[in-house]
């Protein structure tokens, strides 16, 4: 599995905790920044890991800002980028279940470590249900 993972100045410490546990797990990872606490603008890496995900080189992705909400809109301005604001393990699994999601965004300083990690797990778990193929197309119109 391939993960990219992107984060701004508000996302930074839960993005350096989620790496820990990946690198502890020896699951492979893409770090597209930011790399330190230092101010930086969200959609700058809302763009950029939509970007990444849809180039296929990626599985999914991780994007995270201070709550979630502004990179994860940013992200979605790509064509193709499904980015779903989760908060818990079933907004998670329903994300990748119901509406194939392709990045997860979570908010720094709204999420624990643990509830991150108990996120992560769950949407890696789950699975597209292929009956909800239609409403995805439906929102591939929409982007047209």
């Amino acid at each position: 599995m391939s993960i990219v993972i992107a984060s701004d100045h508000g996302g930074f410490e839960l993005k350096e905790q989620i790496k820990a546990y990946f690198d502890s797990k020896k699951i492979e990872y893409v770090d597209l920044g930011t790399h330190s606490r230092d101010s930086v603008d969200y959609p700058d890496f809302g763009s950029k890991i939509g970007e990444a995900v849809i180039s296929g080189s990626y599985d999914f992705g991780i994007a995270l800002c201070g709550t979630g909400i502004g990179i994860s809109i940013a992200a979605n301005k790509i064509k193709g980028v499904r980015a779903a604001l989760v908060y818990d393990e079933n907004t998670a699994r329903l994300a990748k279940e119901h509406n194939n999601a392709n990045i997860i965004a979570l908010g720094g300083r709204t999420t624990t470590r643990e509830k991150a990690i108990a996120i992560i797990d769950s949407f890696m778990g789950a699975t597209f249900e292929a009956r909800h193929q239609t409403r995805i197309n439906k929102i591939n119109q929409i982007e047209e």
